[in-house]
């Protein structure tokens, strides 16, 4: 997933790997501000990211042995034992499993807890948070294809970022683009579905051509999917329900579109999509 803009030449941008991928915080230029302290606030504001994604990463990292969530796989530590964060994330991912009818699960196939699914998107919209806690109106943040943007690239309008989604068959291309733009952190209550079509600030992509086999399938049969996009008004919601389509195929994606207030672009295995309106505009 890349982030474009018809105005791309006016964004300033720092970029920091966490998580084992890349994270960006792009920001409009502001004509009102000297050039330095335009550049010193990103930089404060990317270092304010930055620490709360490597925080987490301490904390939920399988690959790190010292971390909180290796100590649980380990036996090492029990769940009820753990810090409040960990029992936290828990509880939401264990809440949308029920929701998802399974096909979202923080558990392994081997029965190992495993947060990743959720943890991004977590981090993701504490950064939003935090950036909103700054002052900072109008950005775009892009956490290895999963985004949450605030504003406008065009402060003062309401021209939306525009989301780009690469073609899993050809990274270099672009299957569909998608304007985000609005409350960065709506909220919506899980399970919900609003009445009004919402604001879409979120937009996530899962599948194994971004970041090789990952999701544990409970379809039967071979996968259906090889990539899902989901569009919705906050990004744990986007990212969760992107991994449950994957996992769940076309039950769980009809159960996710009836259920939640989202937009979804899913490509089959063999290059087919499945589009909902908001895509096919």
């Amino acid at each position: 997933m890349q982030q474009t803009s018809e105005t791309a030449h006016r964004l300033r941008a720092r970029t920091f790997t966490c998580m084992g991928t890349v994270i960006s915080l792009a920001v409009p230029t502001d004509a009102h501000k000297a050039p330095q302290a335009a550049a010193d606030e990103l930089e404060a504001a990317t270092a304010v990211v930055e620490c709360l994604f490597t925080e987490l990463d301490s904390i939920f990292s399988l690959y790190r042995p010292d971390s909180e969530a290796s100590r649980l796989v380990r036996g090492e530590l029990a769940l009820p034992e753990a810090s409040e964060e960990m029992r936290a994330r828990y509880e939401e991912a264990a809440e949308w499993r029920l929701l998802t009818e399974g096909s979202f699960t923080p558990e392994r196939p081997d029965g190992a807890l495993d947060l990743s699914g959720i943890v991004k998107g977590h981090a993701i919209r504490e950064a939003g948070m935090s950036l909103l806690a700054l002052g900072m109106a109008n950005w775009c943040l892009n956490a290895g294809g999963d985004v949450l943007v605030s504003g406008s690239p065009n402060p003062g309008t309401d021209v939306p970022w525009r989301a780009g989604i690469v073609d899993p068959a050809d990274r270099r291309t672009l299957l569909a683009g998608f304007p985000l733009g609005g409350a960065a952190l709506g909220l919506p209550r899980l399970g919900e579905k609003t009445a009004d079509g919402g604001t879409r600030a979120a937009l996530a992509t899962s599948g194994s051509a971004e970041r090789g086999d990952h999701i544990w399938g409970v379809t039967a049969g071979a996968a259906e999917f090889r990539q899902v996009s989901v569009a919705a008004a906050d990004v744990v919601t986007a990212d969760v329900l992107a991994t449950a389509i994957m996992a769940g195929g076309v039950p769980m994606l009809n159960r996710a579109t009836a259920m939640w207030d989202i937009e979804a672009l899913a490509v089959r295995t063999h290059g087919e999509l499945l589009a909902t309106g908001g895509f096919r505009r």
